[in-house]
């Protein structure tokens, strides 16, 4: 009997570890708990991260430890990537978002367009009426396909009423980046400096890639399975992210 559970307690042991080390350097899964990435991250989905895309910080183990001083195999992520990472205000709370600016780059939004480097970027109306949540609210917006300067497409979208139609400038530090969500005025991302602004390269945790699960908690909770039948967004199952 002792045998059986010594082995059983290292069963679970390296089941552990080996978890820990998928976590850690391969994929993470995340939930996604709000509206800010609408229409192209829904409440509910829950996806993976690959760990490896841009190379490993401390961010990148579990409890972020302060092992690494600099991130290690580096590499750059690229404007228009969705992006974990670790908010600079307190490097422990999670947000997604998509990466608008690299270092150097000027960040402006003037009447409702984007620009990237005072150049405005590129987009096609797709819906003069179309909803979407925010918060706990349903609200009017004007959907949008954008193209950023490198080519990569995506979805956003703007409130009709009380949209954020102008900003500042804001000029990207050495070694940071400014994110923004897809939805666009429900989204606390890189143009409010004092809770977010500009991600330093070692707060970014890894790169949205697939959907692996959704589920409208609306319709049911995901633990009451016995209800997936009509909460299950199954047309997004293993949905690749762009």
């Amino acid at each position: 009997m002792k045998k059986l559970i010594i082995e059983n307690f290292k069963t679970l042991f390296y089941a552990l570890v080996i978890a820990v080390i998928i976590r850690s350097f391969f994929f993470q899964p995340f939930y996604i708990p709000s509206s800010s990435m609408e229409p192209n991250l829904l409440i509910g989905d829950r996806l993976f991260v690959s760990k490896f895309s841009y190379g490993y910080s401390r961010h990148s183990l579990p409890f972020s430890p302060k092992i690494f001083k600099d991130r290690i195999l580096k590499n750059k992520p690229e404007v228009g990537d969705i992006i974990v990472f670790k908010t600079p205000a307190d490097n422990r709370t999670d947000y997604i978002k998509r990466l608008i600016g690299i270092p150097g780059d000027k960040i402006q939004i003037v009447d409702q367009n984007l620009y990237i480097n005072k150049i405005k970027v590129k987009k096609k109306k797709i819906e003069n009426l179309f909803t979407i949540t925010c918060g706990n609210e349903i609200i009017a917006v004007d959907f949008y396909e954008e193209t950023l300067p490198n080519g990569k497409r995506h979805l956003s979208v703007y409130r009709k009423e009380g949209t954020m139609i102008n900003s500042d400038e804001y000029v990207v530090p050495k070694n940071h980046y400014f994110f923004m969500g897809d939805n666009r005025d429900c989204s606390k991302d890189s143009r409010f400096l004092s809770s977010v602004g500009y991600v330093n390269f070692n707060n970014l945790v890894g790169k949205a890639q697939i959907i692996f699960f959704s589920n409208n908690k609306e319709k049911s909770s995901f633990y009451k399975f016995w209800k997936w039948k009509k909460s299950l967004r199954t047309s997004r199952f293993f949905k690749r992210i762009e």
